[in-house]
């Protein structure tokens, strides 16, 4: 009986998962007999798993889910929605059918992006947005909005008529549209128990803990996205991204660096990647792209790195 969909590889992914799901639960459990040191330490951790999460593992599931079982993957939705404190079944209408068909793209006349993630939302004179209004402004209005998904128990934590954006992702097919929603409902409604739930445990560990963590992973995302496309040209769809190669970072985040091959080929298993790379080199070298020496994360410590979008005949920028 085949369990993995694509590969096994992808029990890992899995694994980090639970593993966060049950450590999350032992730092609220521990908190009241916890020292102020351990308190600080837990709330770091539980912003880095949080960041770690999106970033690397639901953001993979999300393209790819892991098993042949859809209640199984039904069931890691609802795991990682409870991780990440946001539904993932909505992270992947989003993410997928959004940020992925448009790639962060320049805004229209009008003045905006059909991405509703891209780094030039809100810019000015064909400029990224700043990071730090990006980056924080981003993280207050996503908190905002998953505090009001997550409270909706008058509707039973269905997709409301007001929220357009999600029901014009949701699958165009009745029998899909309706399995896609009813996930966002059941994500929204396990992360309301699970809130719940920490907040018997221990109100002091939720309030002073894990909405501190939860906001400043929303931010660290912000980041990660905001230099995974910073600098890069909208406009050419073999040099709209930035990559990272570094070896131990790729094996640590799955190959999270080859975010331009993930661009061009986002239905590729992360384990391919590489090949992705190898198989459209030539496309990649046919004009200036951007290869960051740092991680997305740290980009802001890529002071020569050009800007493509407003100087489309820059150099390449791997130095």
């Amino acid at each position: 009986m085949q369990i993995w969909r694509t590969s096994r590889k992808d029990f890992f992914l899995a694994a980090i998962s639970a593993a966060q799901f049950a450590v999350t639960l032992v730092l609220a459990l521990s908190w009241a007999n916890a020292s102020p040191a351990a308190r600080v330490a837990g709330g770091v951790l539980v912003t880095l798993m949080m960041t770690y999460n999106i970033i690397v593992v639901s953001h993979l599931f999300t393209h790819m889910p892991w098993f042949v079982s859809w209640r199984l993957n039904a069931l890691v939705s609802l795991v990682n929605s409870v991780n990440i404190g946001q539904s993932v079944q909505a992270y992947r209408l989003t993410h997928v059918r959004n940020h992925h068909r448009f790639n962060n793209d320049r805004p229209a006349p009008d003045g905006t992006t059909r991405d509703t993630t891209s780094t030039y939302s809100k810019g000015k004179n064909g400029r990224h947005r700043p990071l730090l209004p990006y980056a924080v402004g981003g993280a207050v209005d996503s908190l905002y909005t998953r505090v009001k998904d997550t409270v909706a128990v008058v509707r039973l934590w269905k997709v409301g008529s007001k929220e357009e954006n999600l029901l014009s992702l949701a699958s165009r097919r009745d029998q899909g549209r309706s399995r896609e929603l009813r996930q966002v409902q059941a994500d929204r409604a396990v992360l309301f128990v699970s809130l719940a739930l920490f907040t018997a445990i221990s109100w002091q560990w939720t309030l002073f803990c894990y909405l501190p963590a939860f906001f400043a992973a929303l931010t660290l995302v912000n980041v990660q996205n905001y230099y995974r496309h910073f600098g890069a040209n909208p406009d050419v769809r073999a040099a709209d991204s930035v990559s990272h190669y570094n070896r131990i970072y790729n094996f640590l985040t799955f190959n999270d660096g080859f975010h331009q091959e993930h661009h061009l080929s986002p239905g590729s298993h992360w384990s391919r990647m590489p090949d992705v790379k190898a198989r459209q080199q030539n496309r990649l070298d046919a004009q200036p792209r951007i290869v960051s020496p740092v991680p997305a994360m740290l980009g802001f410590l890529h002071r020569r790195r050009p800007q493509l979008h407003l100087d489309p005949d820059a150099v390449n920028g791997a130095g």
